[in-house]
């Protein structure tokens, strides 16, 4: 299984009778998985079995799924909603009792939302409006699925991406594990020599314990632990990029791993090059971490 992208954008459209509608789901990376519907009234109990519906195909993620409805072709008459009338007017007369206003226009009343509706027809038009929703339904779960695969394209891109990053962390490390200055025996060497430079000039410091000294500092400048480290890293990488569960916060975690590993490499690095070879695998991982944080 590929890695899967947390963006990606979908489109479906449907149709039932006069009525027409499409959805569009936009995706993008989020820490949990989290929906947002945008509705038209008289869709609203359709939430649950929609959030039901993508939670199938996603995992994780901010998600926005918007239903747009053009009703232009059904046939109905406008109706007065008398309740949302009158919660209207006491409104306005409230604020007029506490300020000053102009007396409001009927035209403006009357273009609140909810004061005029549509009035749906008697008996036969429940049956068509739950024979709508069923086909909204239908066609959500269509854009799910579009979504689905959007995300799992995109994901394919980002994990070349991530594992040319990967390959050259590996390089790196190769070139970390066969630096001079990581080899154990070149560090004892060179502070055998600061030490017999020491003593040339202080022939009165103790020998015995400035060679104790130099042996501490050479375990101390050891990198063969973090360049192993980083070894496992890599192997762990792949193995997540050949999984079949999403593996976005591992990778995530994995990231400040190999991020420790560098800094650890730089501290104890008493060469340039070395110091060099770590600050450049500093700045591939935060590259690498940067994408990571796209991945479901």
């Amino acid at each position: 299984m590929a890695l899967i992208s947390m963006t990606g954008f979908a489109r479906a459209d449907g149709a039932h009778g006069a009525a027409r509608w499409h959805w569009e789901l936009r995706s993008v990376n989020g820490k949990g998985f989290d929906v947002r519907f945008r509705l038209p009234q008289g869709f609203e109990a359709m939430e649950a079995a929609c959030r039901e519906t993508l939670a199938a195909q996603v995992k994780r993620g901010n998600v926005q799924a918007s239903l747009t409805l053009d009703r232009a072709g059904e046939t109905g008459t406008l109706r007065l909603n008398e309740q949302a009338l009158r919660v209207a007017l006491d409104a306005v007369m409230r604020l007029q009792s506490e300020i000053e206003l102009m007396p409001p226009r009927p035209e403006g009343i009357l273009a609140l939302k909810g004061v005029l509706e549509v009035a749906e027809q008697e008996a036969e038009d429940e049956e068509t409006r739950e024979a709508m929703q069923a086909a909204v339904l239908v066609s959500f779960k269509e854009a799910a699925r579009a979504l689905a695969a959007a995300r799992a394209e995109e994901g394919r891109k980002l994990e070349a991406l991530l594992a040319e990053q990967v390959s050259r962390i590996e390089t790196l490390t190769a070139q970390a594990a066969a630096s001079p200055a990581a080899s154990l025996e070149a560090m004892r060497t060179r502070l055998k020599n600061q030490v017999s430079e020491l003593l040339a000039a202080s022939p009165a410091l103790n020998e015995e314990r400035l060679n104790a000294e130099a042996a501490l500092l050479a375990t101390k400048a050891d990198v063969r632990e973090e360049i192993d480290r980083l070894g496992a890293h890599i192997s762990q990488a792949r193995d997540l990029f050949r999984g079949t569960e999403p593996a976005g916060r591992r990778l995530d975690f994995l990231t400040q791993e190999f991020n420790r590993e560098a800094n650890t490499l730089c501290s104890k690095a008493a060469d340039v090059a070395l110091t060099r070879i770590g600050l450049e695998l500093k700045a591939v991982i935060d590259q690498l971490k940067e994408q990571v944080q796209n991945v479901e």
